[in-house]
């Protein structure tokens, strides 16, 4: 591989410990400038799935709407790049090419493809896996290059079980990235949501179909400047420390942990998906046994990796360590790092959003005003603007700084919405500290 962005790996962290401490925490920041725009046309693949259920005419600027993004989005597509168009109801079928293939990008090809979008009809009902299913299989011979998917569905994933969703989601894990789009008010957070981490992609909502157009555009030019596919961050542990947690904490709050592949001795690696140029912080907890004053040494050892294919050499891209030293200096030891402390409560603050707006959900208002209180002091604390913007459709704010909240009586819907699904959305601390 050539050409490649240059990547770069700080550290952040307060590495002293008291006497009999054992958990150390660190901020990894992650940092590609540089290089090319862009991967290699004809080694990136895009695939385009638009919801064709009966509600999608219901009313019909959704299926117009839908059809003018996926318009914009095949315009956005660079020459070369391989791409299809799917169409999803209780099953998936192809839109564009005909046949179960991917397709180069030219001004021929495109005209066809918004010529086949044209024809689009509403009907049937929604199983989410299998239009995933068919995404995999049009990607099947693109995995060395940058994969990416756009899903957009207006409702619940009716036609399958939990099981089928589920079991099509390992399949696609790791075979592309897909960014999930809810459109108007009648699907489900969770369950969206649930589809874009599995598959390392963002979800959001677009109440007002007519969004839908600078939105499918802006996520397409996104995808179309990932250069580097693949990239995992692999962390090295002592053979008696244990990694507590691994999460994505900027631009979202994602929990990697559970997401870990062996990769070596003592090592594993955690799937970042495809990278451009851009950066990402990343939250590091790991348990170490406690030692002498004095004493001081490498908690973890973090790189960023393409893995090699077929027995290939892994290629290391950046790396940087994690260390503990212990003191009995009580000002040093008990200092906490202020990027841990504000991604610390960008977490809670996500955890807080979503656990009252279930508890409103259901009823408990006690539990809603308490949790989404307690969101608008962590918003507040850290500088989260959006955030508090959102917060501010759900509740009337009294306090901010102590989090005295009332509940609004009468909320949009897609107020409501809009909050859950960006309550993971996180900001940079204050002053770049």
């Amino acid at each position: 591989m050539t050409d490649l962005p240059q990547f770069a790996i700080s550290v952040d962290q307060n590495k002293y410990l008291p006497e009999g401490g054992s958990e150390v925490h660190a901020i990894v920041s992650v940092e590609a400038t540089g290089g090319p725009v862009a991967a290699p046309s004809a080694a990136a693949a895009e695939v385009i799935i638009i919801d064709t259920s009966g509600s999608m005419s219901y009313p019909d600027t959704k299926l117009k709407s839908a059809v003018a993004a996926a318009t914009a989005a095949v315009d956005t597509l660079r020459d070369g790049v391989n791409f299809a168009i799917v169409a999803g109801n209780d099953s998936a079928r192809m839109v564009y090419p005909a046949e179960q293939a991917l397709v180069p990008a030219s001004d021929a090809t495109r005209a066809k493809a918004k010529a086949a979008l044209r024809k689009l009809k509403a009907f049937g009902g929604t199983a989410i896996g299998s239009w995933l299913r068919l995404a995999d299989e049009l990607v099947e011979d693109h995995q060395g290059g940058v994969r990416h998917a756009i899903l957009l569905t207006d409702g619940k994933n009716q036609h399958e079980t939990d099981e089928e969703l589920d079991a099509a989601l390992f399949r696609c894990g790791g075979r592309f990235v897909c960014d999930c789009r809810g459109v108007g008010t009648d699907w489900k957070v969770a369950e969206l949501r649930k589809v874009a981490s599995a598959l390392l992609g963002g979800v959001d909502i677009v109440a007002d179909p007519q969004d839908l157009v600078a939105d499918f555009q802006a996520m397409t030019e996104a995808a179309m400047g990932k250069a580097v596919a693949d990239v995992a961050l692999r962390v090295w542990t002592p053979q008696t420390a244990r990694l507590r947690f691994v999460k994505q904490v900027m631009p979202t709050v994602e929990d990697l942990t559970a997401r870990r592949a062996e990769s070596g001795p003592q090592a594993g690696d955690y799937p970042l998906g495809a990278w451009g140029a851009e950066s990402r912080d990343y939250h590091i907890c790991v348990e170490v046994p406690p030692n002498a004053v004095g004493k001081e040494l490498r908690a973890a050892w973090v790189k960023l990796v393409v893995p090699g294919a077929a027995g290939a050499e892994d290629q290391v891209l950046a790396s940087g360590n994690v260390l503990a030293a212990w003191t009995d200096d009580e000002a040093e030891s008990t200092r906490i790092n202020p990027r841990v402390a504000h991604y610390t409560g960008q977490a809670k603050l996500a955890d807080a959003i979503q656990q009252g707006l279930r508890a409103r959900e259901e009823g408990d208002l006690d539990t809603a005003t308490a949790r989404l209180g307690r969101a608008v002091q962590l918003a507040d604390e850290a500088g989260n603007d959006p955030i508090t913007a959102l917060l501010r459709k759900v509740v009337d704010v009294e306090d901010a700084a102590t989090g005295t909240v009332r509940l609004k009586r009468d909320v949009d819907k897609a107020d409501e919405m809009s909050l859950d699904t960006r309550s993971t959305k996180t900001v940079r601390t204050r002053g770049g500290v």
